[in-house]
């Protein structure tokens, strides 16, 4: 043997270790916690071993830098996978944290959870929203490049990767998000399939039997196949993709579940339960590690630390590079820098437009769009889209271009009749950074982006969803498009805020107060229907609280109190007049934000809704589910508890019984 050979043997050999210390850290922690899934972890070792060691550009001692690579790991269920590496290529997880796998309050949760684990870039587990969240990442890098990129230094040049299952490519969402990345060319993602032909219940024969590749490339991507465990391929691979600029890439990685098992790997038993003792003991032999459980030899981890160090003067030359950009373009560096940390411009709020009663009724849609073209100027990271309803949610950017394959530059993101994978795509957005994405669909719809939406909440993302048509008002089209239940259904969400204003003024105030939020997201649920507007209302009158007293009760305490949203707000107005007429003391409280609200000081809330008075009408055309903790046991909520009808505006007010003389004896009512 040749020492050429030998070196090449010894080479082979420690790498062997290195990668069979994933798929060993990955048992022993599933068993320990006696949950999990080591599967995955255990197939697609080799693949994620030649990326992260390889390929991928980051820097364990500055996580954030902001021209890493990202990695999405969008089979979240195989979450020892990412553990391991982030551990072994010296991130700050510990041998103790990666041990604590699945307890409370450790760094390695179930699933991989954005903020609770150094390295990791977004929270995944429902399977497909990993995918979408690449196809995000990859346009904000698109975007950030067509944006701050010159001529004489690129700032933003990195790529995106995933590793996707079976699982991911069965989901609806990973057909509109890869359809879409094809159509936009973002060949700087590359997605890594770990086609193991094994699914929970069995084999993916059971349900799956589509040409994968086929299908990607009738999508517009570049595919390629390869073993799953032959490394050199898989590099190969990897360096073809990168090469492939015109293009996404997917590599289908053919690969075998529970690698290293004796008995188990290739079968549905690897999935999601540990190995057993026993059969781990017996994987320990067959994979000649004989090493105690959470134990990494020197060897190994001496293996590991070179990508990091690479990394590490990766990040030293970007950062001359951008010392020499920010010297040249400083206003530009400015504007850099208070995105990425989620900063507003000190002046920003005198670009939000205020609104006469003078002028004529307006949707609060409409009012909507006004606010987004008065505000873009300043806010120049504010970009979005809708999902073909663009001309409906007034959500274009006017005399701002498109975003296309050709020209990242524009504003407006045509995102197609794909509300979930718009969802997805948002997130992917807000997590790369140094943007802030918005999205508009029919609040019906918003069924279609709710998984989105919920992890947009749970991982502190503070995407704008633009839902309009709000409620059974939008007139002709009838039940299957009139919203009565998803106001509740998204409030039910934690930490979303959802706001319905009543009228332009405090529409413009729902966008102020969800674009200073950074710490979740915001729904704004916007009219059809033209609504008059009200000089007090609206920013500084209260709406920025989440909820306000209108219009005071006079000549002593309140005898009744009604609570609006939305459109409803003007019907109360109306009423309200009506009630004091007949010699009572009415209050009308407007209420677009209850997250808002619930925020403020108990003292200000029994300011707005004094405890004392129990006579309490609330007003919404929805279901009525969840307003009882407004009214109490006294009062009442007049709502929709049923689905609405196909027929004109006016008569479904009359008919449902939302005109000022319905709501005003529904409120005197109370008082008999």
């Amino acid at each position: 043997m040749s020492p050429s050979n030998a070196t090449q043997d010894v080479d082979q050999a420690a790498e062997e270790l290195a990668v069979n210390a994933i798929r060993m850290l990955s048992a022993d922690a599933v068993q320990k916690a006696n949950s999990g899934h080591p599967g995955l972890p255990m197939g697609a070792a080799d693949v994620a071993y030649v990326l992260f060691t390889k390929f991928l550009s980051f820097d364990p001692k500055n996580p954030e830098w902001p021209d890493r690579d990202r990695f999405v790991l969008s089979a979240g269920h195989g979450s020892m996978l990412l553990y391991s590496l982030l551990h072994l290529c010296g991130y700050d997880l510990s041998i103790e944290e990666v041990a604590n796998f699945r307890q409370w309050e450790s760094q390695t949760p179930g699933h991989p959870e954005v903020g609770d684990t150094v390295g990791v870039e977004t929270t995944t587990g429902p399977l497909g929203q990993g995918l979408g969240n690449a196809v995000g990442m990859a346009l904000a890098e698109a975007l950030c490049a067509a944006r701050y990129n010159t001529s004489s230094h690129k700032i933003v040049d990195h790529f995106t990767y995933a590793l996707c299952s079976d699982g991911d490519l069965m989901e609806g969402i990973s057909h509109e998000a890869a359809s879409l990345a094809g159509h936009l060319q973002l060949g700087k993602l590359i997605l890594l399939y770990d086609d193991n032909d094994i699914c929970l219940d069995g084999p993916t024969s059971l349900t799956f039997s589509e040409d994968i590749a086929k299908r990607f490339e009738s999508y517009g991507w570049h595919t390629l196949k390869v073993d799953g465990h032959d490394r050199a391929a898989i590099a190969s691979a990897i360096e073809s993709a990168q090469g492939e600029t015109a293009h996404p890439s997917l590599i289908l990685c053919k690969t075998t579940i529970g690698k290293g098992s004796p008995n188990k790997e290739g079968t549905s038993k690897t999935h999601g339960n540990p190995l057993g003792e026993e059969e781990l003991e017996a994987t320990r032999k067959h994979l000649g590690w004989d090493y105690p459980p959470f134990t990494i030899p020197d060897k190994v981890r001496a293996f590991y630390a070179e990508p990091g160090e690479r990394g590490a003067e990766q990040r030293s030359t970007w950062e001359a590079t951008f010392a020499a950009w920010k010297s040249e373009n400083a206003e530009l560096a400015a504007t850099w820098s208070r995105t990425l940390e989620r900063k507003l411009p000190t002046d920003w709020l005198s670009s939000v437009p205020r609104f006469s009663a003078d002028e004529s009724a307006i949707a609060t849609r409409a009012a909507s769009g006004r606010v987004i073209n008065a505000i873009t100027s300043t806010l120049p990271e504010l970009i979005g889209g809708s999902a073909d309803l663009a001309s409906s949610n007034n959500t274009m950017v006017k005399d701002e271009g498109n975003v296309t394959a050709e020209d990242f530059g524009g504003r407006n993101i045509w995102f197609g009749v794909r509300e979930h994978a718009m969802g997805a795509i948002m997130n992917g957005m807000s997590l790369h950074g140094a943007l802030r994405p918005y999205g508009g669909t029919f609040l019906t719809f918003s069924d279609y982006i709710r998984p989105a939406v919920r992890l947009a909440a749970l991982m502190k993302q503070p995407s704008i969803y633009i839902f309009t048509h709000d409620s059974i008002f939008l007139g002709e089209d009838g039940p299957t498009h009139q919203s009565v239940e998803h106001a509740a259904a998204l409030r039910a969400i934690p930490n979303l805020n959802v706001f319905r204003p009543g009228d332009a003024n405090e529409t413009a105030a729902a966008w102020a107060a969800a674009l200073e939020r950074t710490d979740g997201p915001s729904a704004l649920l916007l009219t059809r229907q033209g609504l008059p507007i009200f000089d007090d209302t609206g920013l500084g009158k209260g709406a920025e609280k989440g909820g306000y007293v209108v219009e005071r009760e006079e000549g002593g305490t309140a005898e009744l109190i009604l609570i609006a949203t939305g459109s409803e707000l003007a019907t109360c107005r109306a009423a309200a007049e009506l009630i004091r007429e007949r010699g009572k003391r009415v209050r009308v409280v407007s209420l677009p934000c209850w997250e808002l609200f619930e925020s403020q000081p108990q003292s200000y809330r029994n300011e707005v809704l004094p405890p004392e008075v129990k006579a309490r009408l609330a007003v919404e055309a929805g279901v009525s589910f969840g307003w009882e903790r407004y009214v109490g046991d006294a009062g009442a909520v007049h709502g929709i508890d049923r689905f609405g009808a196909s027929a004109p505006l006016k008569e479904l007010a009359e008919r449902f019984g939302f005109t000022a003389q319905h709501v005003a004896s529904a409120a005197e009512a109370l008082l008999a």
